[in-house]
């Protein structure tokens, strides 16, 4: 039998992936206990996870990460800076979120982490996993001219000619017609 403190739960607002709502979220979370919320952002879903997220309390948020990695349309972003504690099995929700997400073509950012988590993922060498992916590069395209040009017939092909003269005090006018 389940205690109170060994459940987890979703919360999010109306018409959100996550259900339900948790009144005060600053308020400490008993031990044991993860809550989940979710808000929209673009075509990304934001995620914030607060309190321990373990064996027990991460297979009961699994569905609902799924459901909201779902209904985002580039992925999740995840808050997990109020994460108390992760132990092995928290790990592998995050781990198999991002195995989902990628076969579905989306991303799982960790966007915010808690110095514990930010420490399991770097220990383990997984944080390069939950990072956004490099822009694309920028490709600057320049028209190509028509034909190649020429030298100038009395110029060297290092030399630039511009039919400009100047006016004896070394200003450049413009050519007479």
């Amino acid at each position: 039998m389940y205690h109170r403190i060994h459940q987890a739960q979703l919360a999010g607002g109306p018409g959100l992936p996550c259900p339900g709502s948790r009144e005060n979220p600053d308020r400490p979370l008993p031990a044991g206990l993860a809550t989940a919320s979710c808000t929209p952002r673009g075509g990304r879903i934001r995620v914030q996870v607060r309190g321990e997220l373990d064996l027990d309390s991460a297979d009961r948020l699994r569905p609902g990460l799924y459901t909201a990695l779902a209904a985002s349309e580039h992925g999740l972003d995840l808050d997990l800076g109020g994460l108390d504690f992760c132990d092995c099995a928290g790990l592998g929700v995050l781990m198999e979120l991002r195995q989902r997400a990628d076969s579905q073509g989306k991303t799982v950012v960790i966007r915010v982490a808690s110095r514990m988590v930010d420490r399991l993922l770097g220990l383990l060498g997984a944080k390069e996993l939950f990072t956004p992916p490099d822009p694309p590069p920028i490709e600057l395209r320049h028209p190509a001219p028509a034909t190649p040009s020429s030298p100038k017939a009395g110029t060297s092909p290092g030399t630039m000619s511009s039919r400009t003269r100047t006016d004896g005090t070394g200003c450049r006018q413009a050519p007479r017609c």
